[in-house]
Protein backbone atom coordinates (compact mmCIF):
# COMPACT_ATOMS: atom_id res chain seq x y z
CA UNK A 1 0.00 0.00 0.00
CA UNK A 2 1.16 3.48 -1.01
CA UNK A 3 1.51 5.78 1.54
CA UNK A 4 2.42 9.46 1.41
CA UNK A 5 3.05 11.68 4.61
CA UNK A 6 3.51 15.22 4.45
CA UNK A 7 5.33 17.66 7.08
CA UNK A 8 6.54 20.93 7.68
CA UNK A 9 3.54 23.03 7.61
CA UNK A 10 3.52 25.51 10.33
CA UNK A 11 1.75 28.96 10.91
CA UNK A 12 4.29 31.60 9.53
CA UNK A 13 3.93 35.59 9.26
CA UNK A 14 3.58 37.07 5.50
CA UNK A 15 7.16 37.00 3.69
CA UNK A 16 8.40 34.07 6.03
CA UNK A 17 9.83 30.37 4.20
CA UNK A 18 8.77 27.22 4.76
CA UNK A 19 10.37 23.93 3.60
CA UNK A 20 7.67 21.18 3.25
CA UNK A 21 8.60 17.58 3.27
CA UNK A 22 6.82 14.67 1.90
CA UNK A 23 8.31 10.91 2.09
CA UNK A 24 6.38 8.33 -0.09
CA UNK A 25 6.47 4.66 0.86
CA UNK A 26 4.94 1.56 -0.65
CA UNK A 27 5.94 2.73 -4.28
CA UNK A 28 8.69 2.86 -7.31
CA UNK A 29 8.92 6.40 -6.20
CA UNK A 30 11.73 6.96 -8.80
CA UNK A 31 9.78 6.62 -12.21
CA UNK A 32 7.19 8.91 -11.33
CA UNK A 33 6.61 12.44 -11.92
CA UNK A 34 5.99 14.30 -8.25
CA UNK A 35 3.54 17.51 -7.68
CA UNK A 36 2.63 19.58 -4.62
CA UNK A 37 -0.78 20.43 -4.76
CA UNK A 38 -3.16 22.86 -2.58
CA UNK A 39 -7.00 22.96 -1.48
CA UNK A 40 -9.05 25.59 0.05
CA UNK A 41 -12.35 25.10 1.53
CA UNK A 42 -14.72 25.57 -1.20
CA UNK A 43 -12.02 24.98 -4.19
CA UNK A 44 -10.41 22.41 -6.27
CA UNK A 45 -7.17 20.96 -5.46
CA UNK A 46 -4.43 22.80 -7.36
CA UNK A 47 -1.10 21.48 -8.54
CA UNK A 48 1.36 24.16 -7.39
CA UNK A 49 4.57 22.56 -8.13
CA UNK A 50 5.89 19.78 -10.53
CA UNK A 51 9.01 17.90 -10.92
CA UNK A 52 9.72 14.71 -13.22
CA UNK A 53 11.92 11.94 -12.62
CA UNK A 54 14.14 13.67 -14.76
CA UNK A 55 14.20 17.01 -12.69
CA UNK A 56 12.22 18.79 -14.63
CA UNK A 57 10.08 21.47 -12.68
CA UNK A 58 6.79 23.66 -13.47
CA UNK A 59 5.38 25.58 -11.59
CA UNK A 60 1.33 27.94 -10.97
CA UNK A 61 1.63 31.41 -11.69
CA UNK A 62 1.00 32.32 -8.77
CA UNK A 63 4.09 30.46 -6.97
CA UNK A 64 6.12 30.72 -9.85
CA UNK A 65 9.84 32.53 -8.40
CA UNK A 66 8.58 32.34 -4.94
CA UNK A 67 8.41 28.30 -4.74
CA UNK A 68 10.97 25.35 -5.50
CA UNK A 69 10.19 22.16 -6.05
CA UNK A 70 13.03 19.49 -4.81
CA UNK A 71 13.10 15.79 -5.16
CA UNK A 72 15.38 12.80 -3.58
CA UNK A 73 14.68 9.43 -5.00
CA UNK A 74 17.15 7.77 -2.47
CA UNK A 75 15.12 8.89 0.51
CA UNK A 76 11.79 8.71 -1.23
CA UNK A 77 11.27 12.07 -0.92
CA UNK A 78 9.84 15.37 -2.38
CA UNK A 79 10.20 18.69 -1.19
CA UNK A 80 8.82 22.50 -1.52
CA UNK A 81 10.56 25.50 -0.22
CA UNK A 82 8.45 28.19 0.53
CA UNK A 83 9.53 31.58 0.50
CA UNK A 84 7.71 34.79 0.45
CA UNK A 85 4.94 33.46 1.76
CA UNK A 86 1.60 34.97 0.76
CA UNK A 87 -1.99 34.85 3.41
CA UNK A 88 -3.84 33.40 -0.45
CA UNK A 89 -0.38 30.50 0.12
CA UNK A 90 -2.30 29.33 3.21
CA UNK A 91 -4.23 26.14 2.47
CA UNK A 92 -3.53 22.01 2.88
CA UNK A 93 -0.32 21.27 1.29
CA UNK A 94 -0.39 17.59 -0.26
CA UNK A 95 2.57 15.33 -2.30
CA UNK A 96 1.15 13.20 -4.78
CA UNK A 97 1.85 12.01 -8.17
CA UNK A 98 1.42 13.97 -11.28
CA UNK A 99 -0.94 11.42 -13.59
CA UNK A 100 0.62 10.16 -17.07
CA UNK A 101 -0.89 6.77 -18.02
CA UNK A 102 -1.92 6.23 -14.38
CA UNK A 103 -3.42 7.74 -11.44
CA UNK A 104 -3.31 9.41 -8.34
CA UNK A 105 -2.17 7.67 -5.26
CA UNK A 106 -4.15 7.62 -2.39
CA UNK A 107 -4.33 10.78 -0.64
CA UNK A 108 -3.00 11.91 2.51
CA UNK A 109 -3.50 14.44 5.14
CA UNK A 110 -1.61 16.86 3.88
CA UNK A 111 0.15 19.63 6.08
CA UNK A 112 -1.26 22.77 6.85
CA UNK A 113 0.26 26.37 6.05
CA UNK A 114 -1.06 29.20 7.07
CA UNK A 115 0.18 32.20 6.58
CA UNK A 116 -1.06 35.44 8.73
CA UNK A 117 -0.06 38.00 11.01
Amino acid sequence: QVQLVESGGGLVQPGGSLRLSCVVSGSIFSVYAMGWYRQVPGKQRELVASITNGGRTDYADSVKGRFTIARDNAKNAVYLQMNSLKPEDTAVYYCNLVPYGTSWYNWGQGTQVTVSS
